[in-house]
């Protein structure tokens, strides 16, 4: 997650604090902070397991340019829900995350 936060924090587009504040609230989660991120297409996602094989778990998270935050069962659609701050996505795509064991 440090490497991400690094990398949101070099972006130069206009919603880019948007997305550094996605990531940090993610980091904050132990549940989520215990999983291997990844991202897609502007997309914050879990996997169980570290590349090169992913084993992706929950839903994904987005950080918008309207200001809004998506979660979503896939990497481009926020059909879970929106919302108005980071802390909502995060704390909804913890309650859907799969349930089972972690691996290393």
């Amino acid at each position: 997650m440090a490497t991400l936060h690094r990398e949101a924090s070099e972006l130069p587009y206009s919603w880019a604090p948007a997305y550094r504040s996605l990531i940090e609230t993610a980091y904050a989660e132990p549940v989520l902070r215990n999983l291997y991120p990844f991202t897609s297409h502007w997309a914050l996602c879990f996997s169980t397991t570290a590349r090169p094989e992913l084993t992706p778990t929950g839903p994904c998270l987005t950080a918008n340019r309207d200001g809004t935050y998506g979660v979503g069962t896939g990497i481009l659609a926020p059909d879970l829900g929106l919302f108005a701050a980071p802390r909502e996505a995060v704390a909804l795509a913890v309650h859907h995350l799969t349930p089972g064991p972690l691996t290393d």
